[in-house]
């Protein structure tokens, strides 16, 4: 337990300090392996003008970057606040172990980060999303998708 601690005092440092000088939201997180952080981030998006620079998805690449896999097996994600839609997704992708959180995502709505729209949006149908999404080019498109399915050198994941 006085690891684990550890590991979160260090993804909460991070949001505090780096949203202190102005990086951005109040966001960070941790990737361990064997007991050692291997890769920080925090919440980048206002200051690098990337909307996907959350502090987990950060930490998920350079975690990546480091292990030479696109997959953190054996490792743990320690994050300051419960992820949101999209970083969840990249953490499922990923597939770490385990996932600690301190703050929840009611925590981050009462601050204004609240992404309960993005979780209402997935459950409705395509027609009924408030940003419209237009399918077309399916045919062309699918040239990928049975070469994809026929490629014999293809890595899975």
């Amino acid at each position: 337990m006085e690891t684990t601690n550890k590991f979160m005092k260090e993804a909460i440092r991070l949001s505090i300090e780096k949203m202190r000088a102005g990086n951005g939201g109040p966001f960070g997180a941790v990737v361990v392996k064997d007991g050692e952080i291997i890769a920080r981030g925090f919440n980048q998006v206002t200051s690098s003008n990337d909307p996907t620079a959350h502090a987990e998805m950060v930490a998920i690449r350079e975690a990546c970057s480091k292990l030479g896999s696109f997959q953190l097996t054996g490792c743990e994600i320690y994050t300051s606040c419960e992820p949101c839609p999209m970083c969840l997704g990249a953490i499922y992708w990923a597939r770490p172990d385990k996932v600690y959180y301190a703050n929840t995502k009611e925590g981050a709505a009462a601050i204004d980060f609240d992404d309960q729209f993005i979780y209402e949006e997935i459950d409705l149908p395509i027609s009924d999303r408030k940003m419209p999404f237009i399918h077309m080019m399916e045919k062309e498109a699918k040239v990928a998708f049975d070469e994809w399915a026929d490629k014999q050198d293809k890595i899975e994941y």
